[in-house]
């Protein structure tokens, strides 16, 4: 996205008329009103990445048009990221562009902020770094007073940290997130926090059990668990896991166990078709727990067959999605099975055709 799309004094109408497109996708199915929840019109995201232009004394930040990777795009401002990020665009370009070790073959660069105000910033080169970039990159991390990171091929120097710290309030209780780099996280935090709050909402206490699949470091996994006897939450990104584990402890969140394995393994064994080793670390067997509730925030492919099926198999499922077409792909199987009983459209990517989802789902009398 560049600047000319940037509208918010169009947010409102722009956001309506893309609720309305979606909202047309669930017309076969019985859905009662959608809630909405529409995104702050500028400041809203927490991450964002910029090639780095070099033509002569000049290094801009540039994107490129779909299908135009010769067209950069200089980007003199980006208002729809969060301040953080947007206050230091300015003055690391100036640093970078005055500095010959600094922006040598210097490639890319990411920001990764939280509303808790952490920056970390991410260059990425085309060369190997050596203890003359480390020095330079110590004193630049200094001035912005955020922590960097380095990359090269096979290479990953760190100056401080390489994650931020995130404190999210949720209906009266603080919840403390360690956010590595490259780990997901979701971009918009006001959203972010909305769709935290509607699946509490719709998630009253209860003395079973809720297993999660795709739950990377814990978003919705931390304020839930409260909500359920005892919580199973798996991921298959290994810094992510590492990640929620670090958050779990750090939350005090005692019936929360977590194991490395990906939707379809989990289906499989939950369906008894083999074992995994990465299950044995349970503190209690797979088979102890009372599963009624499925938590899933699939990537954008959706659910597999096999994910289906075991969806299928609880009397309610909380179903959080960054893609309509293939919520509503999933959605004609799961229908079969159950009914919707709560829907949310939520505003992760303004002004885009982009549109977050939250389905609640559960199952028919048979």
């Amino acid at each position: 996205m560049h600047n000319n799309a940037v509208q918010p004094d169009q947010y409102q109408r722009l956001f309506e008329e893309k609720v309305d497109r979606v909202l047309r996708l669930f017309a076969p199915f019985a859905t009662p009103d959608p809630k909405l929840y529409a995104s702050p019109p500028l400041g809203y995201r927490l991450r964002a990445e910029f090639r780095m232009w070099h033509d002569g004394d000049a290094l801009d930040y540039v994107m490129f048009p779909p299908g135009k990777p010769k067209e950069p795009i200089v980007i003199s401002d980006f208002p729809i990221a969060a301040s953080r990020i947007t206050d230091c665009m300015p003055v690391l370009q100036q640093s970078l562009q005055r500095s010959p070790t600094l922006r040598q073959r210097l490639f890319q660069v990411e920001f990764l902020s939280s509303c808790s105000g952490n920056l970390l910033i991410t260059l990425v080169y085309h060369r190997p770094l050596d203890a003359k970039w480390e020095s330079a990159a110590t004193a630049l991390a200094e001035q912005l007073n955020c922590d960097l990171i380095g990359r090269s091929r096979k290479q990953k120097l760190i100056i401080g940290k390489d994650w931020v710290d995130e404190s999210l309030h949720i209906q009266g209780s603080t919840y403390e997130y360690r956010q590595p780099e490259q780990c997901f996280t979701q971009p918009n935090g006001r959203i972010n926090q909305h769709m935290i709050e509607w699946l509490l909402a719709h998630t009253p206490p209860c003395h079973t059990d809720l297993l999660e699949l795709y739950c990377g470091v814990g978003n919705f996994t931390l304020p839930l668990a409260h909500r359920f006897r005892r919580v199973l939450a798996t991921e298959l990104s290994k810094p992510a896991t590492a990640a929620a584990t670090h958050n779990a402890t750090a939350n005090h969140i005692g019936n929360l166990e977590l194991a490395r394995l990906s939707a379809a393994e989990m289906s499989q064994a939950m369906a008894g078709d083999r074992p995994f080793r990465r299950l044995s670390a349970l503190k209690e067997p797979l088979s102890s727990f009372e599963f009624e509730t499925l938590l899933v925030d699939p990537p954008r492919a959706g659910l597999d067959s096999d994910t289906l099926g075991l969806a299928k198999g609880f009397a309610r499922i909380l179903y959080i999605s960054c893609n309509p077409t293939s919520l509503i792909e999933n959605l004609a199987e799961l229908n079969k099975t159950h009914g919707i009983e709560a829907l949310a459209f939520f505003d992760q990517f303004p002004y885009t055709d982009h549109l977050e989802s939250g389905v609640i789902l559960k199952r028919r009398p048979i």
